[in-house]
């Protein structure tokens, strides 16, 4: 693997004069203003017969703009300045005009376009050149490179209580300065790159180079970045370099005719569970277009790195469809591995950290490829983390087939520690995916329909809203504290966010009611919302103190089945989780020096029934407990 992606760097070296050059391609690619006021444009259309370039500047006249045939199916076209100003004003329509091999005249955007927009009464989005006057100026220089990663996971779209499309304005004056209260350093952006269709939650994009405008302009996208940045959070784009939308009006889909372009032809270039197109990375220009797609996110609209999506498809020819992943090597090393994905992968991840060493990449594989997270130069995939994509499920599985009396301690334990050595791993309860219409979030597996009666507190606190606050409360710290070397939580979620999230569609009449968040539930003093949302914030400010997440992995001191207990140690705390559905314990032996309380479930201001002396400390004894010489009554 490695001397794959070695002969491609050399090959970089020496046909395109390095990567740094190659990379820069989205500043040639694409309609490009010069500095004289002249326009240049640049496509890759090998399956072109002519290509010319229609729009308001010339009356869509399709052929008085014709480009120039390069090698390699490059097309070129330069237009001069009128009277020192730009041929192609900021704001006007454009097209690529492809002439395809069977004559046939093909209207479309260009795959480098960096604003499309629709408009409400189309179905199709529109190309228009992005040229302003003035563009944003970054002001905040970006946050250094963080040691414990919090990531709070979000999209823009659904971030208000009200059922609309949130813009890029209210994300930044509204939700920043929550997650920045909360505790987390790290947001995670998803459905940025433009996609047609909102409902797909941004995984089919259409144009790659676009910020979606649904949301606002790419200058609004620039100053929630740039803020961020200014309150020392790092923004993460979540990127879909693993496949692309079929739609070839506003998409890449037979960009110049035929299906090759972009694309593999034919049965291997589709995705049969997506229904989308699937790259052909041993291609050049595939390799251009990609690689120069993460470097303009990172230096135009300063993105911190990126957490790249359905990797486990891109890393197997047959893309994790039917296939289950026991751990064992024969699954990971073969002719089922698609090498040149793999080998994209790993210079994506040199060039990050070579033009940008200050950037994170995670990558989202549940088949758990082995040195996917090592250097490059060890023949791994290059990333710095990976999603531990075990976790969320175990919980669920746990929740909806296990009574509490039979939950396993060992094997949750197992699940949370289960990690190869020095790869990094990020750990979360929950994610988006549980969050969707089908499945349902912890919080509604564990309260259900009672969230919508009990949840006030003038209601009598019943047994399924204690059991489900305090389990809530106690699944996230010890995901947190035990599962990784960083945190990852969806945006609403750390309150119990009720009921599920989906987007506008035929099957809910187009209806915005669930594809919102109800932040407003943590300002209602009336209700116990308010309990969740302050535990996580305590939950983080207290990592934020000790940096549990970069510490070594925790030591295991206990395990205990009869009586439900796990003890562990982590960055100098003691962790104690008491899973017993009905049994406390008075002088209960555990391993520790002197301690005093830091956090406790139980505690009022969480919702919980203050069984517990926040005053007292306790103090050590030299009784061997556990494999350790000391230990304390608890």
């Amino acid at each position: 693997r490695y001397s794959l992606f070695y002969n491609h760097l050399k090959n970089i070296e020496e046909s395109e004069g390095g990567l740094d050059k190659f990379t820069k391609s989205y500043k040639t690619f694409g309609v490009n203003q010069l500095a004289d006021g002249g326009i240049y444009c640049k496509e890759w259309a090998p399956g072109a017969e002519a290509v010319f370039l229609a729009g308001d500047f010339n009356g869509w006249n399709p052929f008085s703009h014709p480009y120039k045939k390069l090698e390699y199916g490059k097309w070129e076209l330069f237009i001069p300045p009128q009277d020192g100003q730009s041929p192609v004003p900021h704001g006007s329509k454009l097209k690529v005009v492809i002439r395809a091999q069977n004559g046939a005249l093909l209207y479309r955007i260009s795959p480098w376009a960096r604003y499309v927009v629709r408009e409400e009464d189309k179905v199709n989005y529109d190309w228009v050149h992005w040229n302003p006057p003035q563009s944003y100026i970054h002001k905040n220089p970006s946050p250094k490179r963080l040691k414990s990663l919090r990531i709070y996971e979000s999209h823009v779209g659904i971030a208000s209580p009200e059922g609309k499309v949130a813009s890029y304005k209210n994300f930044t004056y509204n939700v920043l300065p929550r997650i920045k209260d909360l505790g987390y350093n790290c947001v995670q952006l998803m459905a940025i790159m433009e996609h047609a269709y909102y409902a797909s939650f941004g995984y089919q994009v259409t144009s790659f180079f676009a910020a979606s405008s649904r949301y606002g302009t790419p200058d609004d996208l620039k100053e929630m970045i740039d803020v961020a940045h200014s309150m020392g959070i790092t923004v993460l784009l979540d990127v879909v370099h693993s496949h692309a939308s079929k739609n070839s009006e506003d998409g890449l889909n037979q960009f110049d005719g035929t299906d090759s372009c972009f694309f593999h032809s034919g049965y291997r270039g589709t995705h049969q569970l997506w229904d989308s197109r699937l790259f052909d990375y041993a291609n050049w220009e595939v390799l251009r277009f990609l690689l120069s797609n993460l470097r303009m996110w990172i230096e135009d609209y300063r993105f911190d790195g990126f957490r790249f999506d359905g990797v486990t498809s891109m890393l197997y020819h047959h893309h994790g469809i039917g296939t289950g992943f026991s751990g064992d090597y024969n699954e990971y090393f073969g002719l089922h591995v698609d090498e040149d994905a793999l080998c994209y992968l790993m210079l994506a991840n040199h060039m990050i950290n070579t033009l940008h060493p200050e950037c994170i990449t995670i990558a989202e594989d549940v088949s758990g490829m082995p040195a996917l997270c090592r250097p490059v130069a060890e023949g791994g995939g290059g990333f710095d983390y990976r999603l531990a994509m075990a976790i969320p499920d175990k919980w669920i599985q746990i929740i909806k087939e296990l009574k509490d009396e039979d939950w396993n301690m060992g094997n949750i334990v197992h699940t949370l520690t289960n990690r190869r050595y020095e790869e990094k791993y990020i750990a979360y309860a929950e994610s988006h995916d549980q969050a969707l219409v089908g499945d349902k979030t912890l919080a509604f597996h564990l309260m259900d329909a009672e969230m919508y009666t009990n949840m006030s507190v003038l209601m009598p606190l019943t047994p399924v809203i204690d059991r489900g606050i305090q389990l809530h409360k106690m699944i996230r710290l010890i995901t947190h504290a035990l599962g990784g070397e960083s945190y990852l939580n969806f945006m609403g979620n750390e309150f119990g966010h009720p009921e599920w999230l989906d987007f506008p569609r035929i099957g809910n009449n187009e209806s915005y009611h669930y594809a919102r968040r109800q932040f407003n539930l943590t300002e209602d003093d009336l209700l116990r919302y308010k309990f969740l949302n302050a535990f996580d914030r305590d939950m983080n400010k207290l990592e934020e103190r000790f940096g549990w997440l970069a510490s070594p992995q925790a030591y295991v001191s206990e395990k205990h089945e009869a009586n439900k207990v796990i003890a562990f140690e982590r960055a100098g705390l003691i962790f104690i989780f008491n899973f017993h559905p009905y049994q406390s314990y008075v002088d209960y032996r555990v391993v520790a020096f002197k301690y005093k309380i830091l956090l406790d479930s139980d505690a009022g201001e969480y919702g919980g029934h203050q069984r517990l002396d926040h005053n007292t400390e306790y103090f050590s004894e030299e009784f061997p407990h556990n494999y350790r010489p000391n230990s304390i009554m608890v």
